[in-house]
């Protein structure tokens, strides 16, 4: 054998031992193949107490289908966006040019999503977000976008029909931060208190801020029989008991970026005693839970010590959509999306099937109410009763 020979030879057998070491190219000896999935969010930022959970809920549902040995499996990539619009668009390009990912659960906000999804779009990446409202989203002609919530254009209504029927308010005062989401949810409840004859009084401040006596020095002027607030817990939080201690007492209401246990945190109990959360996610204390549900919150519980929150049962969900269509036989981003759109079924939280615009399909909303220091359910919107 001539030198030249024998060094072809050598890299013959150096690649088939690479191939074999990766498991080939139909698996190897029994390996199931991976293919990648991202999970983008805030999991260390001021409001990642409303992505964590739904972080851990799309990882039960990855590890329990991998558990199972299918022929591919799925490797969930987490990226950290902080909920930062200016960190999605490079961690979502990364995900899509570097790691190759089939699909991506999230963005989970709706700025980032705003920003990052017009990049998935142009490559073709379906995506699913458990947590993003913002009703402008569905209306960009997106093909490869979903979600498993509701918008904020039935969240909104909804936390205003319930506020009119509860507590028949002449006025409301209706602030939000800047922030994309905050925006969105206040504009809608807003224009639902108007429809229904309630007087209302706006004001915004920037999501960077603290100190709040501008807006409750207009508040007091204003004497309002209730509060909304459009935002996340951490600016929710700080608002709510800036209120207090000025002495307002009108009742405290808010939407889902602030349904966490943040809110009383930052708030303070007695501060936090009474505030309504609107969601359209249904937060389970160990009472309340029921059927899968209750399935879900023992397995969540005994997995990470700690009780599911906001979306976690969203998470599964979503993470659930991908493993379907993987199921199915579909491992390609174009392959998944085109599943997607036909995919129907009983979800833990809810049942889960897409418009052709990515919303799901349903419109329920849930109200929670702040006991004892403790988020609680009261029910749908339609059947909720203030404590």
């Amino acid at each position: 054998m001539s030198r030249r020979q024998t060094a072809l030879a050598a890299a013959v057998l150096a690649g088939a031992l690479a191939l074999s070491a990766c498991g080939g190219a139909g698996g190897g000896a029994g390996a199931a193949e991976t293919i990648k999935l991202g999970f983008l969010g805030d999991l260390t930022g001021e409001s990642s107490g409303i992505v964590v959970p739904a972080r851990n809920g799309a990882r039960m549902a990855i590890d329990a289908f991998n558990a199972t040995n299918p022929p591919k499996k799925i490797e969930m990539i987490e990226y950290d966006s902080q909920g930062s619009p200016d960190q999605a668009v490079p961690l979502v390009t990364k995900a899509v040019q570097q790691d190759k990912i089939v699909g991506l659960l999230g963005p989970q906000f709706s700025g980032e999503s705003k920003a990052a999804d017009p990049v998935l779009e142009q490559a073709k990446i379906p995506s699913v977000s458990s947590v993003a409202t913002n009703p402008g989203l569905a209306q960009n002609g997106w093909k490869y976008f979903h979600r498993v919530v509701a918008s904020d254009a039935e969240q909104g209504p909804s936390i205003a029909r319930f506020l009119v029927a509860a507590k028949k308010p002449g006025k409301v005062f209706v602030v939000n931060d800047d922030q994309e989401y905050s925006v969105g949810i206040a504009d809608a409840v807003n224009k639902e208190l108007a429809a229904h004859g309630v007087a209302t009084q706006r004001d915004q401040f920037a999501q960077a801020a603290s100190d709040y006596s501008s807006t409750i020095a207009k508040i007091k002027a204003y004497a309002p029989d209730a509060i909304f607030f459009g935002g996340y817990y951490s600016q929710g939080g700080r608002l709510l008991k800036q209120v207090r201690d000025a002495g307002l007492t009108a009742l405290f209401s808010t939407g889902d970026g602030s349904l966490d246990v943040g809110l009383i945190n930052g708030a303070g109990q007695k501060a936090a005693e009474g505030a309504i959360v609107g969601c359209p996610c249904a937060v389970p204390g160990p009472k309340s839970a029921k059927g899968e549900l209750k399935k879900f919150f023992d397995a969540y519980q005994a997995r990470y010590k700690v009780d599911p929150s906001t979306y976690a049962p969203e998470g599964h969900d979503g993470a659930t959509a991908f493993i379907k269509a993987v199921q199915a036989g579909n491992t390609t981003p174009e392959s998944i999306n085109t599943f997607l759109a036909t995919l129907s079924f009983p979800g833990i939280a809810k049942p889960v099937q897409f418009q052709p615009n990515g919303n799901v399909v349903g419109d329920t909303i849930f109200i929670h109410q702040v006991r004892n220091g403790k988020v609680e359910l009261l029910g749908t919107s339609k059947e909720a009763k203030l404590g």
